[in-house]
């Protein structure tokens, strides 16, 4: 049995263009790097925003094992159908009771078992249940299960909230990450009890772009204040991530490295 295994995380993947560039990297990054598991945030992975069956299956076939998401989960109502059959592509947990899809997995590596929950964040976004009382929660079921390796994606806007539930849950859980900005942090560490965190592990997409997005659509949309339809820029891309290293045995992280590939 392995004494440490390494779960990489990767960044909000935009539209097709970032598909397609997930898929020409993953492999070889999981190879080099020795990688378990990966987890990939996919809530922006079609074309005109959302997640669709193919973008999803996409990046499963790209070699995800666990498929985060976010504010953008539910645009693709073709996508409702899945989220509920899907163990592999969960949601926000702290939507309300009945909402399609599950908030939180299992990935199962036989000799060890990872729980990955995924929490919205409420700062600037929208209005859910407590993100704090919902991780609380979840991770109670998953330590009753014997999981103890345990992962968070907190999809938010706000810095303080993110790291906020990092510190709250500090030492009960692997690692937290954040997902939703694009914009990939530099301040990657492990808290005093043991948790790994980045603050927003950025984006696999067009790296000339705001977000994704072409740049002077963002830029009538900000200097208008008039509708404006998205479209996702072309061009070179870089792929945004972090690996966090966990003691099977403890579920302390012992190493987080960031990483940005083009």
């Amino acid at each position: 049995m392995k004494n440490e295994i390494n779960i990489l995380c990767i960044g909000d993947v935009v539209g097709s263009i970032g598909c397609e560039f997930l898929r020409s990297k993953l492999s070889v990054l999981k190879r080099i790097e020795g990688i378990d598991a990966v987890i990939v945030n996919g809530e922006n992975s079609a074309d005109g925003n959302g997640i669709t069956p193919v973008s999803a299956k996409h990046i499963l076939d790209s070699g995800a094992d666990i498929i985060t998401g976010g504010n953008h989960s539910f645009r693709r109502p073709e996508m409702h159908t899945v989220l509920d059959e899907s163990d592999c592509i969960i949601r926000p947990a702290n939507y309300p009771e009945g909402t399609y899809g599950k908030g939180y997995t299992i990935i199962d590596l036989g000799f060890t078992r990872i729980g990955v929950i995924n929490i919205l964040g409420v700062v600037y976004t929208e209005s859910l249940d407590c993100p704090f009382k919902t991780a609380d929660s979840i991770i109670e079921k998953l330590k009753n299960d014997g999981i103890k390796n345990i992962l968070i994606d907190i999809h938010a806007e706000a810095t303080a909230e993110k790291k906020a539930l990092a510190y709250h849950l500090d030492g009960r859980v692997s690692a937290v990450f954040g997902t939703h900005t694009h914009t990939q942090t530099a301040d990657e560490q492990i808290l005093p009890n043991g948790t790994g965190f980045i603050t927003d592990l950025g984006m696999v997409g067009p790296t000339d772009s705001v977000l994704g997005v072409k740049s002077e659509l963002a830029i009538k949309k900000m200097k208008d204040k008039l509708p404006v339809r998205f479209a996702i820029a072309d061009g070179k891309c870089h792929l945004d991530g972090c690996i966090f290293t966990i003691d099977v045995k403890t579920a302390k992280c012992t190493c987080v490295e960031r990483i940005h590939i083009e």
